[in-house]
């Protein structure tokens, strides 16, 4: 049941993707280059928990739509660039050569610029179109503090200076809260502003968020030491070749495993105050923490 309404959700997203970049436009190569990251097989999991996340407090997941595939845009491009010489320097994403192997260095760059510019190109149209604006404007602010300076980028900064160095566990959450959680707390909250939520619920689902996105970093680092090249796409141990810190290398393997559950726990404890409603979204964030890509 859980796997049938996931797939479904998926698909209405990648419908929604579709069109938004069915772009009949030049330079075509760009255009291409940008479909090609966006349709690698992504997971759509930042989406789907924007339009669930609106449902979740009685909203319409359309209104959410617009919202949900803006953010995908906005992580597709942080993944282009993520996979660059200059960053991670990666040959393989989700199974298929990295954005930068495929169409150059130069384009890949331009290709993220342009993921980036046109997910806020579709929220603010979809302001102007709706008579929902003031909600859409304060769901593109939290999206927009996600992405930037005090959220993802921030959080990648600290990476790139933390590697082959001894950290803090302070400094590790304070990373992983920036450069993965910030952008998985944007997709909850925005899509409950969406749904028109208050304050307080608004409230709940960001501590939710801030578990399942801690939860999430975490698992990522345990499946670069554990995880199944072939199920994950890309290459395992990366971390430890690039001097990364990670959950694995400051709190060990074990302690690592544990954090995910006790994080999945809290998560879905806050998820009980939803009731019924909340089923999907428990089986989602057991989903990820159960994953093994």
């Amino acid at each position: 049941m859980f796997d049938d309404i996931l797939m479904e959700k998926i698909e209405y997203i990648n419908n929604g993707l579709n069109k938004l970049l069915d772009i009949d436009d030049k330079p075509e190569i760009l255009y291409d280059a940008m479909r090609y990251s966006v349709f690698a097989g992504g997971k759509r999991l930042r989406p789907v928990l924007c339009i669930s996340s609106c449902e979740l407090v009685g909203g319409d997941r359309d209104d959410a739509l617009p919202v949900a595939c803006a953010i995908e845009f906005i992580h597709t491009y942080s993944l282009i660039h993520d996979d660059l010489p200059a960053m991670d320097n990666d040959d393989l994403r989700r199974g298929k050569p990295t954005n930068h192997k495929v169409y150059g260095e130069a384009l890949a760059i331009l290709a993220g610029d342009a993921l980036l510019n046109y997910g806020f190109e579709v929220l603010i149209h979809h302001a102007l179109d709706s008579a929902n604006c003031q909600n859409i404007l304060r769901a593109t602010e939290e999206i927009a503090h996600a992405a930037g300076c005090h959220g993802m980028i921030g959080g990648q900064v600290v990476d790139l200076l933390s590697e082959n160095k001894n950290i803090t566990e302070e400094e590790l959450k304070f990373m992983h809260d920036h450069k993965t959680g910030a952008l998985i707390k944007a997709s909850v909250v925005a899509g409950a502003i969406m749904g028109g939520a208050d304050d307080e619920t608004i409230k709940k689902l960001s501590d939710y968020a801030e578990y399942i996105g801690l939860a999430f970093q975490i698992k990522d680092d345990i499946l670069d030491v554990l995880g199944d090249e072939s199920k994950l796409g890309k290459n395992v141990k990366s971390d430890l070749e690039n001097g990364k810190s990670t959950f694995v290398s400051v709190f060990g393997l074990q302690r690592s495993i544990s954090l995910v559950k006790e994080l999945t726990a809290s998560a879905i404890r806050i998820l009980d105050d939803f009731g019924e409603k909340s089923e999907f979204l428990k089986s989602l964030t057991k989903y990820m923490a159960d994953r093994d890509s």
